[in-house]
């Protein structure tokens, strides 16, 4: 089996007119932490999307472990062993904390269940407390461990943050980057996009920087950090 569980290239996709990739390269290996930066609107979702099926690219490849899935429904993508945790979050908010997680719980593609409701409850103490509320009736830092709990109780191979700690309270942010710590220790490989770049690469392996749907950047924490000319153009810190 490839260690490469993500590899798209030369991604051109559009809304309408508007061209937003411009020909990106991006891949995923096996138990590697990336994180996605660049200011608002230069691509980073859409980049997500297109991975995962949600956009479909104009030209260009998407190889999901190793299957061709350029312009495939999500829900085959997902069933590869992705997982994705959408800017917005998506929770069914008709639905209680409970029937959300135990709707998506299943084994991984080979077979892994390595996180069970229990272990998410575990992991989500705050989440045990409020199984019988309603999505709806969480608050914004809630929502998002409940969409992080869900996406793992898939088994995924791979966990797709968008926007991880975006408009959370400190505290529960912190909560958030806990968790992203776990999960990269537990094997899962996982795309984060966060605008706080000095968590992101205090776990990441890796650190792709997109400007006006192209890879300005692509290389480790260390590197990234050794450039701050780079990191005050790219990213305005």
């Amino acid at each position: 089996m490839s260690d490469l569980l993500i590899q798209a290239q030369g991604l051109h996709t559009y809304y309408g007119a508007s061209h937003i990739l411009r020909g990106i390269d991006f891949c995923v290996a096996r138990g590697e932490t990336i994180g996605l930066m660049g200011r608002n609107g230069m691509g980073k979702s859409t980049l997500l999307k297109s991975v995962m099926g949600l956009v479909k690219p104009r030209a260009g490849t998407v190889n999901i472990m190793g299957q061709d899935q350029t312009g495939g429904a999500p829900y085959d993508i997902a069933r590869l062993g992705l997982a994705y945790v959408p800017e917005g979050r998506g929770i069914f908010g008709n639905l209680s904390v409970k029937e959300n997680l135990i709707m998506s719980e299943r084994a991984g593609t080979r077979g892994q269940r390595d996180w069970t409701y229990e272990r998410v409850l575990e992991t989500f103490p705050r989440l045990q407390e409020r199984l019988s509320h309603g999505g709806q009736q969480l608050s914004g830092g809630e929502q998002q461990m409940l969409t992080i709990g869900r996406a793992l109780m898939t088994n995924p191979d791979v966990l797709i943050l968008d926007e991880a700690t975006e408009g959370l309270a400190p505290l529960i942010a912190r909560e958030i980057w806990s968790i992203c710590d776990l999960i990269r220790a537990s094997g899962i490989s996982s795309v984060i996009v966060d605008k706080n770049w000095k968590h992101v690469t205090r776990i990441s392996n890796r650190n792709v920087i997109l400007v006006k749907g192209q890879v300005v950047f692509d290389g480790t924490s260390a590197e990234l950090l050794k450039t701050p000319d780079l990191l005050q153009q790219y990213l305005g810190v």
